[in-house]
C-alpha cells in the first residue's frame, strides 16, 4: 500500500510540476509576437533550470535509488527552461544577453562542477547527502522565489499580482512531492518540498483574505514588469516588486 501511494504522488508531483513549468509560455509568446523582452527578467528562468538539472542528478539510480519520477520531472523541467533562456537570448537586447549568457556559463559550470564531484570524489551515502543538499537549497530558493509578492499583496491589499491557480499549484506540487519524501523517507525530497507547500497554503490564505479587493490598485503601479519564475527572483528594492506585480498583472490580462 506504501509503495502504491509512493508512485501515486510521485505521478500526481510530476503531472502538477510539468503545469508549473509550461506556465511562463504565456510571458514568451509575449515575447516572440513582440520579437523583444522588453523588461522581463531572464534569471528565474536560469535558477529553475539549474534546479531542475540539480534535483534530476540527484534521482539519478547512482545518487539516490528509487527516485525515477524526480528524474522524469526534472528532466522535463531542464529541457523546457533552456527553451527558455534560448529564446530569451534571441531576443534580448545586447547589453541584457550577455548578462544572460554570463550567468548561463556560471550556472553550467557550477551544476558540471557537483556533478563531478560527486561522481569522482565522493561514493554511496556522501555523494546522496552531497547532491541532496545541492538541489534542497535551489529547491527552497524556487519555492521561497513569491515571498516578495506576497508581501506586494499585504502591502497593497490586492491580489491581481499573484494569480489563483499558480499559487494553488505551486501548493499541490509542494505538497505531493513532500508527500512522496515522507513516505520513500528521503529528507531531501520531503523538507524543501514541505517549505514549498507551507508557502504554497500561505499564498492561498493571503488569496482568501485579499480576493475582494483584487483590482482595486489596478493603476497604482507603473507599466514595468519583470517575471517571476519557479526559481528565484531579484529582491533588490521596492522597485521589483512593482516590476513582479506588473508581470503578474500582465499575465493574468494575457489569460483573459
Amino acid at each position: 500500500m506504501t509503495k502504491a501511494l509512493h508512485s501515486f504522488f510521485g505521478i500526481f508531483g510530476d503531472l502538477i510540476g510539468l503545469f508549473l513549468f509550461l506556465a511562463p509560455t504565456i510571458t514568451f509568446k509575449r515575447i516572440i509576437l513582440n520579437k523583444s523582452t522588453e523588461e522581463f527578467s531572464g534569471i528565474p528562468y536560469l535558477m529553475t533550470m539549474l534546479n531542475c538539472a540539480l534535483s534530476g542528478w540527484y534521482g539519478m539510480p547512482f545518487v539516490s535509488p528509487n527516485n525515477i519520477l524526480v528524474v522524469t520531472l526534472n528532466g522535463t523541467g531542464a529541457s523546457i527552461e533552456a527553451i527558455y533562456v534560448l529564446i530569451f537570448i534571441i531576443y534580448a537586447p545586447k547589453k541584457e544577453k550577455l548578462k544572460i549568457l554570463g550567468i548561463l556559463a556560471f550556472v553550467l559550470a557550477l551544476f558540471s562542477t557537483i556533478a563531478l564531484i560527486s561522481v569522482f570524489a565522493l561514493h554511496h551515502q556522501n555523494r546522496k547527502i552531497f547532491c541532496g543538499l545541492a538541489a534542497g537549497i535551489f529547491s527552497v530558493i524556487m519555492y521561497g522565489s513569491p515571498l516578495s509578492v506576497m508581501r506586494l499583496v499585504i502591502r497593497t491589499r490586492s491580489v491581481e499580482y499573484m494569480p489563483f491557480f499558480l499559487s494553488l499549484f505551486s501548493f499541490l506540487c509542494g505538497t505531493s512531492w513532500f508527500i512522496f519524501g515522507l513516505l520513500g523517507k528521503d529528507l531531501f525530497l520531503s523538507v524543501p518540498n514541505g517549505v514549498g507547500g507551507l508557502l504554497g497554503i500561505a499564498q492561498l490564505i493571503l488569496y482568501a483574505i485579499y480576493y475582494k479587493d483584487k483590482g482595486k490598485t489596478k493603476n497604482s503601479t507603473t507599466d514595468k514588469s519583470t517575471e517571476m519564475g519557479l526559481a528565484g527572483c531579484d529582491h533588490k528594492s521596492g522597485n521589483d516588486e512593482q516590476k513582479l506585480g506588473s508581470e503578474y498583472r500582465k499575465a493574468s490580462q494575457d489569460r483573459s
